[in-house]
């Protein structure tokens, strides 16, 4: 567990936050600030480091999916959330088939297996999401097949996921060997030539999901410790403060900006994700976007 924190003067918080545009600057020293120092420490993927984050509260701050913040939410675990995106991106290309001489159409998953990484990541439950509400699919009729558990230990799969090895074969081979019919693997996986995207014209369907919506898929968030949020506002200020000039220093995003800070800004992005993960039986209510900020971070870039 994290040492207490100092009440006032300069912190050193043990951070998890991989490396990327928006973390340049911090991270190269390009932005700083006379009370807070970051121990870059965690793993150099970072969604490596999220069980540790929740289970035995390895970091005093980075970021974390959001689906897992709603889980540690729900199970009480001392992690405050700031308005900041650190990973965000449509989803929609994400879900791939193999080419076996028959295009497949989203509603053709059902009764079938697919393949994701872990029930609770949260690609998969925005994949899902939009399986379930823009396609009609029913989500109850697919087996899910996953190599790895949640990062909450709390939280027990439904009875139509199956654990697989990945010792034994890893999951974007077993797409391409007829394992699964279909996987929610990512933008580039598998890497196969017969390798097709589910959603065919992907990005015109994230364009008509923006339209519809008026939000980004938010991936990552920040995270401090709860106690360093309650006892320092002033370093969550800073900390917000320092994110926000780091991705100033990385230069305009082209089109829809994915990482969008401030809670008035990620709102519609959590409210839907949040009754996505509701609805997939990861959380057992959707929280209302005030519940998900103190009274110190809700007032986090606003004007």
């Amino acid at each position: 567990m994290p040492a207490p924190y100092p009440t006032s003067g300069p912190v050193t918080l043990k951070t998890n936050l991989a490396d990327s545009a928006l973390s340049a600057a911090l991270k190269d020293g390009r932005v700083s600030s006379p009370i807070v120092r970051f121990d870059f420490c965690g793993p150099p993927v970072a969604s490596n480091g999220f069980k540790a984050m929740v289970r035995e509260g390895a970091f005093d701050a980075g970021e974390l999916a959001i689906v897992t913040y709603l889980q540690a939410k729900t199970y009480g675990k001392p992690l405050t959330l700031l308005p900041v995106a650190v990973v965000g991106r449509f989803q929609h290309n994400t879900i791939s088939y193999m080419d076996r001489g028959k295009p497949m159409a989203p509603k053709d998953l059902e009764g079938r297996r697919v393949a994701v990484r872990a029930y609770t990541q949260t690609t998969g439950a925005w994949a899902r999401g939009i399986l379930q509400h823009e396609y009609g699919v029913d989500l109850s009729r697919i087996a899910w097949i996953t190599t790895d558990d949640p990062h909450l230990a709390e939280f027990t799969d439904p009875a139509n996921v199956v654990r697989v090895d990945k010792r034994e074969k890893p999951l974007d081979q077993r797409l391409i060997d007829g394992e699964a019919d279909a996987g929610i693997l990512g933008p580039e996986s598998p890497k196969h030539e017969k390798a097709r995207r589910l959603i065919a014209d992907h990005a015109a369907a994230a364009q008509a999901w923006h339209a519809k919506y008026g939000c980004t898929h938010i991936n990552h968030m920040f995270v401090l410790n709860s106690e360093l949020a309650r006892q320092r506002p002033d370093v969550a200020a800073e900390v917000y403060r320092m994110l926000a000039d780091s991705k100033a220093a990385a230069g305009p995003s082209k089109g829809v900006d994915p990482l969008p800070f401030g809670v008035e800004n990620v709102a519609r992005s959590i409210e839907i994700v949040n009754q996505y993960a509701h609805d997939q039986g990861i959380i057992p209510r959707p929280f209302a976007v005030s519940e998900l900020f103190d009274d110190a971070t809700r007032k986090l870039g606003a004007c």
